[in-house]
């Protein structure tokens, strides 16, 4: 997959912004970068877009800045002029399609039933934009028409708000999901910049989804670990429930049957996405040790542990 395209994977949420004032454009890049969120879609809506698109480029290079709304190649050129590395249409536009390939700029058209869908594969794309989600019968209609096209990903958007992403980022088809609901137009027009951070700090933790999974305790034999993991059955009522390497008192306190990684054991945080949480923790300066990785042959990852140990504690994800 093309390397912009994985990076928009990676962060699951994609702001599509309008701006009428091009001086607000940098303010709401670093409201959003303030976050953890490097990524805008500055939509061509509005004549103030292709000016945005290069203010975000030139003042703020971590970002990752692209078009919407491209609705013909002048618009296209003139974003990619701007420094947009990316570009999303509406509808599907063969001449845009083709004039973004030509120039090497991945673009997500907007598709919504199967005719859409079979033109973007003509073209070889990878991704393409399911316009307008909600309107269009949502999740269920996405299932549906994706049904047939398993090499085909979907960037959802149009009607996607913090009651609903997570349920579409779990579908496998997704790559991420649009929305505007945490940079909506009378916050950027009003100033509200941190209120806009607020809010992508929020739908950033409700994509994560970290919840606290078990602790895992360190025991030197098997025998210690059955020990233990009846004292907490007999202090708290936890059901025992005996394992290969370890054994659990309830769904929420694991005992090892020998000394893993931390000095005390570790602690086990589930997220909605494991490539998305990996990303995030790195993004943000903490390590994950790859080689411990573990999952299905030829499958998705299922759990990993960061480098940080942390109160005596390694830290494990896991995936819901």
């Amino acid at each position: 997959m093309n390397e912009i395209l994985k990076k928009i994977g990676d962060l699951g949420i994609v702001p599509v912004v309008k701006i009428d004032n091009a001086d607000d454009a940098v303010p709401l890049g670093r409201a959003l970068l303030d976050a953890g969120l490097p990524i805008a879609e500055i939509t061509f809506r509005t004549a103030a877009a292709a000016e945005a698109i290069g203010n975000i480029a030139r003042e703020i290079p971590d970002m990752l800045v692209g078009a919407g709304t491209v609705l013909n190649v002048d618009q296209a050129k003139s974003a990619m002029d701007s420094g947009a590395t990316f570009l999303v249409s509406p509808g599907f536009n063969p001449s845009v399609v083709e004039f973004a390939l030509k120039n090497g700029v991945p673009i997500t058209p907007g598709c919504s039933n199967p005719t859409d869908i079979e033109m973007a594969l003509g073209y070889n794309l990878e991704v393409v934009k399911f316009f307008p989600a909600e309107a269009f019968g949502g999740l269920s209609t996405l299932k549906a028409i994706s049904a047939p096209y398993g090499m085909m990903k979907f960037v959802p958007t149009g009607g996607i708000n913090a009651s609903n992403i997570v349920d579409y980022l779990k579908f496998n088809k997704v790559l991420a999901c649009g929305g505007s609901w945490m940079v909506k137009d009378d916050l950027i027009k009003s100033g509200n910049f941190a209120e806009i951070t607020r809010l992508t700090r929020e739908a950033i933790t409700l994509v994560l989804g970290f919840d606290l999974a078990h602790v895992g305790i360190n025991m030197p034999d098997a025998g210690s670990s059955l020990e233990v993991t009846r004292k907490f059955s007999e202090i708290f009522g936890f059901p025992v429930k005996e394992g290969n390497s370890s054994n659990f008192a309830g769904p929420g306190i694991e005992v090892n049957k020998s000394i893993g990684l931390g000095d005390n054991g570790h602690i086990a945080i589930r997220t909605h996405s494991l490539p998305r949480a990996v990303a995030w923790l790195e993004r943000n300066g903490f390590s994950v040790d790859m080689s411990t990785v573990k999952g299905p042959a030829g499958g998705p990852p299922i759990a990993v542990y960061l480098k940080d140990i942390v109160g005596g504690f390694a830290v494990h994800l896991l995936q819901k």
